[in-house]
C-alpha cells in the first residue's frame, strides 16, 4: 500500500480503516463475515462482546451526522468500549488549535481509536498518518466516517452487507447507483467496493452537471437515463442530493430533478423482479425517492440501518486485535 494509504500493517492486517479502495477482496469478505456474527447483538448482550473493554473510542465529528455518530457509538459501547464524543463546536480547534494538536492531546488522553468525520477529503488519512509516526502509539486506530467528496468506507461496507444478505452471490448481479454521484462520498465508496467483489456490471445514472469525469475508468457503465439505466438491474442505490457541497446551479430544480431521476414506483418496475432498493440516507422523499418507495416491500433502508451497527462493530473489533 503506498505510504499515502496506510492502512494495513505488516502483515497484512487491517491498520486502520480510511477507504476501500485497494482493499483486498478477501479482507472486505472478512468484515462483512464478521459483521454477520454481531446482526441482532443488543444492548443486553454487551456482557458477551468484550473486545474494547478498558479501550476509549473519541468520536471526532467535524461535521454533522446524527445517524452515523450515533450508529458508531452504539457500535462501541456493545463491545463494551468507553465512548468520548467531542464537541467540536466548543472544541479547541475552534479557538486555533490545529487539527493535529488536537489529536497529540486526545492521545496524550489514552485515546485507543479515533473515528473521523471531516468536510476536507483526505483528513483522516492526515491523522493515520500522523499516528504512525508517534512512537509507541501502534494500538491508536483510525476509522473514516466520511471525508469530504471522497470516501465514507463503513457505509460502503454496510451497502455490501445489505446487497450479500438479500442477494447472495455478488458476481451474479447488476447494480445502479442513481443520483448526485459527483459529490457522493458513499458513491465513490461503493464502486470501489462493488468492482472489488466481483459484479459484472455497475452502473451510474444522473443528469451530466452530477456525474464526474473518469466514471468508465473506475469500470461502470454511464447513463443519463433513468429509464435505460434502471433496465433489468437487481439492486438500486439512490443517493441523495448534496445541496451543501453544491456550487451553481447544477439543476434547474427539485421537481425537475424529481420528474427525470426520482425513483419512482413506474420506474422501479423497469428493473429486474425482486430488485431492492437502498439509499444511505437522510432520504429527501419526493425529490430522489418516492415516498411509495422509500416504504415499499422492495426497500431495505431501515435493514441498512440495522446492519450498519453490525459492520462497525467488525470493523472496530477487527483493528482492536491487530
Amino acid at each position: 500500500m503506498p505510504l499515502r494509504h496506510p492502512q494495513l500493517n505488516e502483515k497484512g492486517e487491517l491498520r486502520h480503516l480510511l477507504t476501500i479502495e485497494g482493499l483486498p477482496r478477501e479482507l472486505i469478505h472478512h468484515i462483512l463475515d464478521t459483521a454477520a456474527s454481531f446482526v441482532g447483538v443488543s444492548d443486553r448482550d454487551v456482557k458477551k462482546v468484550p473486545l474494547l473493554r478498558g479501550k476509549s473510542v473519541f468520536n471526532l465529528f467535524f461535521e454533522n451526522s446524527t445517524r452515523t455518530r450515533t450508529t458508531f457509538e452504539i457500535a462501541a459501547k456493545r463491545l463494551s468500549a468507553d465512548v468520548v464524543n467531542l464537541n467540536i463546536d466548543t472544541s479547541s480547534t475552534s479557538k486555533g488549535e490545529s487539527l493535529l494538536d488536537t489529536i497529540d492531546n486526545l492521545v496524550a488522553m489514552h485515546a485507543d481509536m479515533f473515528v473521523v468525520r471531516h468536510a476536507e477529503s483526505g483528513a483522516p488519512f492526515l491523522i493515520a498518518q500522523h499516528i504512525d509516526r508517534m512512537r509507541g502509539r501502534g494500538h491508536v486506530h483510525v476509522v473514516n466516517a466520511g471525508d469530504g467528496r471522497h470516501a465514507h468506507p463503513t457505509q460502503g461496507l454496510l451497502d455490501m452487507y445489505t446487497i450479500r444478505h438479500f442477494k447472495g452471490d455478488f458476481t451474479r448481479l447488476r447494480v445502479a447507483i442513481v443520483g448526485d454521484v459527483l459529490h457522493s462520498r458513499v458513491a465513490r465508496s461503493d464502486i470501489h467496493a462493488l468492482t472489488t467483489l466481483g459484479v459484472p456490471e455497475v452502473r451510474v445514472i444522473g443528469p451530466r452537471t452530477l456525474l464526474p469525469g473518469g466514471l468508465e475508468q473506475m469500470g461502470v457503465r454511464v447513463f443519463t437515463s433513468m429509464r435505460e439505466g434502471l433496465r433489468d438491474v437487481d439492486v438500486v442505490i439512490t443517493l441523495r442530493l448534496q445541496n451543501e457541497r453544491m456550487r451553481g446551479a447544477l439543476l434547474p430544480s427539485a421537481q425537475e430533478y424529481f420528474k427525470q431521476y426520482g425513483l419512482t414506483q413506474d420506474k422501479l418496475a423497469l428493473a429486474a423482479p425482486g430488485c431492492i432498493v437502498m439509499h444511505p440516507g437522510p432520504m429527501n422523499r419526493g425529490v430522489e425517492i418516492d415516498s411509495a418507495v422509500a416504504d415499499g416491500e422492495q426497500a431495505v433502508i431501515l435493514d441498512q440501518v440495522t446492519f450498519g451497527i453490525a459492520v462497525r462493530m467488525a470493523v472496530m473489533s477487527i483493528l482492536a486485535q491487530s
